[in-house]
């Protein structure tokens, strides 16, 4: 990576993109990410880290939305209930058939207006599915009433208690390590713009901890990091 030195910032590229990948891709807080710096000889304000997540998490999330390819036939949809400065939200996700997660959308509801809100969120970025896998919350498919576009597409109804959607359900697993990690969560719209970003670093190292070859991993590794590297690069 480059070690030029982005618009107003003293540290250079390379340190930047060090620390946000770190925060990103493992359940660790800032303080131990500025530790961990600290241990390479880099000193980082705690304050600084907090503004390199403000200024690139949502930079960080397009680039990485870009370079995804275009999948998903097969829909499936949850929503949990994610506590921001102790007033109860909801997290709905969308991912694949393969479990890379499509988009998430943090609102105060779980109506309706909340469901077909996601919906065209995710028809504004991906093609009509063939098939959409939900709960049986009626919000889905009153929302899937509404919009005339969806009223082709097969709307399978699962019981959570059966793990019938397991793919999105493990997919929430992540979002409750990082909110225990961070006390809870104070803000929404950082908060939205946090586990945005880190879905997109979750697909981007999907393959990258599998039961495939050694050799595999290892080249799934770095075709990871290099993406990263080039989407820091476009984000500055």
């Amino acid at each position: 990576m480059s070690d030029r030195k982005p618009y107003r910032h003293r540290f250079p590229l390379s340190v930047i993109s060090y620390a946000l990948w770190l925060y990103h891709r493992f359940p660790i807080s800032q303080r131990d990410v500025q530790e961990l710096l600290h241990e390479r000889g880099i000193i980082v304000s705690h304050e600084t880290l907090r503004q390199w997540n403000i200024k690139f998490d949502p930079l960080l999330t397009e680039e990485l939305r870009h370079r995804e390819p275009r999948r998903g036939s097969r829909w499936h949809l949850d929503e949990v209930c994610v506590l921001v400065a102790g007033v109860k939200h909801w997290l709905w996700r969308a991912v694949n058939e393969y479990g890379a997660v499509l988009d998430i959308l943090l609102q105060p509801h779980r109506d309706t207006v909340a469901a077909r809100s996601f919906f065209s969120r995710l028809l504004g970025e991906y093609d009509v599915p063939e098939v959409i896998h939900t709960d049986k919350l009626w919000s889905y498919g009153a929302a899937i009433r509404e919009l005339p576009v969806l009223h082709a597409v097969e709307h399978v109804q699962v019981a959570s208690t059966a793990r019938c959607n397991n793919l999105v359900e493990q997919s929430h697993r992540a979002t409750r390590r990082r909110e225990r990690q961070h006390l809870t969560f104070k803000r929404r719209r950082r908060t939205q713009e946090f586990l945005a970003l880190h879905a997109r670093v979750s697909n981007l190292h999907q393959h990258t901890r599998t039961t495939v070859s050694a050799p595999t991993r290892r080249s799934n590794q770095t075709a990871a990091l290099l993406l990263w590297r080039e989407a820091m690069q476009r984000a500055t």
